[in-house]
């Protein structure tokens, strides 16, 4: 198997994994996200997690209006800018955050203790180091 049939069966399966991970949560994929960014880097502005997620401003500003009235983030005047506002996660909503992390690491957790032998969990755990390594190659370049 050459690099380019790899890349494409490892995108298509990590995929699949994360979409099967992904179906016991309880909260909005948008909403979800907004809150993993908060709270892997500390406050930031709407265009801000818009420019992250590579979404429009205005999906957004739905999902972080959805969680200003949960009260999972709460919004402050930015200190350099008059004109936008910074989000913070509350600690309602890193609770919230924590819950869906939970949850779905032990569904991940279960399946790897009920589908893997051993020796698979143990291939599996070699290739963490890779699969981050491939990860923070793509997030610099």
């Amino acid at each position: 198997m050459d690099a380019t049939d790899l890349a494409e069966e490892l995108r298509m399966t990590v995929g699949q994994l994360v979409r099967a991970v992904r179906a016991i949560d309880t909260m909005a994929p948008g909403e979800a996200a907004v809150l993993g960014y908060l709270d892997r880097s500390g406050p930031m502005t709407t265009a801000d997690i818009a420019h992250e997620r590579g979404v429009s401003h205005q999906s957004a500003a739905k999902a972080v209006k959805e969680l200003l009235q949960q009260g999972l983030v709460r919004s402050e005047a930015h200190p350099s800018d008059g004109r936008k506002n910074l989000l913070h996660l509350t600690p309602t909503g890193t609770n919230r955050l924590d819950e869906e992390r939970r949850r779905r690491a032990a569904l991940l957790g279960t399946a790897i203790t009920d589908a893997l032998t051993t020796e698979e969990r143990k291939t599996l755990a070699a290739t963490m180091p890779l699969l981050s390594r491939l990860t923070d190659h793509l997030r610099t370049h």
